[in-house]
């Protein structure tokens, strides 16, 4: 069932289920919480009571927002735990990523432990090289021509990529879900908006993050030629012992959806153990 939190600046919409230690998860650009259908259950099955958001701008949330950086959706996720009694385990994808980042380092006492699933919480750079991966280049083409031309078929063609190999039993579906959510109006403005803001701001916020961290890359993520190399970054850019780098083999941009038993065991381990320690 959908509840709604008004924050300033507009709505957001999000769901619960379960009781237990919460965990709030959020999805990443162009998406709605329907991202984390599959690890919902596992999660609550588990003992946990688990908060799904829709970002601003997606899925059933408002969409009249001037701000899509990462340190917007930060605040909006600390809105959502303080509303729902937190402290909470944040789990966030791709922007997310960063958001959690941002939402942990400022707000310690809300945030007992993050969980970043293939997140932008970087300042990226494109060298000469990485175009040689075809599987880089492939996505990335499909990614800002997606955002550059506002175009659903282009991201629904970058989603195809983004895939790659193990698909979701709905995949049909949930393609069909999305391309409805972005022909609605405002959706893809949001998208457009979140993809031109950099995560220059989550980057920033890094050194200053308290609590455990777990970074989870797939070995074949099109966002990035080297996605082993970006995740040991965002691990080196932590304080000292407080992150960690798990890599999920065959697993693409969405790891939770592709491989959710995989997700799920990874982040219930690091629950249990960091995020209770926090």
């Amino acid at each position: 069932m959908t509840e709604y939190l008004t924050v300033e600046g507009g709505t957001l919409a999000y769901q619960v289920a379960g009781s237990g230690p919460l965990i709030v998860l959020a999805h990443g650009m162009g998406d709605s919480r329907a991202a984390y259908r599959a690890l919902i259950p596992r999660l609550v099955a588990a003992g946990y009571r688990v908060a799904a958001v829709d970002l601003r701008g997606c899925g059933e949330s408002g969409t009249d927002w001037q701000d899509w950086s990462r340190t917007a959706l930060a605040d909006d996720l600390l809105a959502v735990i303080r509303h729902l009694g937190g402290p909470a385990v944040l789990v966030g994808h791709s922007i997310s990523g960063g958001a959690a980042t941002i939402a942990a380092a400022r707000q310690p006492s809300l945030v007992t432990a993050v969980v970043e699933l293939a997140p932008f919480t970087r300042k990226q750079t494109i060298r000469l090289g990485d175009l040689r991966v075809r599987r880089f280049r492939r996505g990335m083409l499909r990614l800002l021509g997606a955002g550059a031309f506002g175009s659903v078929r282009l991201w629904r063609s970058y989603l195809e990529v983004a895939y790659p190999g193990v698909r979701p039993d709905d995949w049909s579906g949930r393609l069909a879900r999305i391309d409805a959510l972005l022909r609605e109006p405002g959706r893809m403005k949001a998208l457009r908006g979140m993809g031109r803001s950099a995560p220059t701001d989550a980057g920033a916020h890094l050194g200053d993050v308290r609590c455990p961290v777990l970074v989870v890359m797939g070995t074949l993520d099109p966002d990035w030629a080297d996605p082993h190399a970006e995740g040991a970054a965002i691990v080196e850019a932590l304080p000292s012992g407080l992150g960690r780098l798990e890599m999920i083999e065959g697993a693409g941009h969405y790891p939770h959806d592709q491989f959710p038993d995989q997700v799920a065991s990874l982040v219930l381990a690091f629950a249990r153990r960091d995020g209770a320690r926090a």
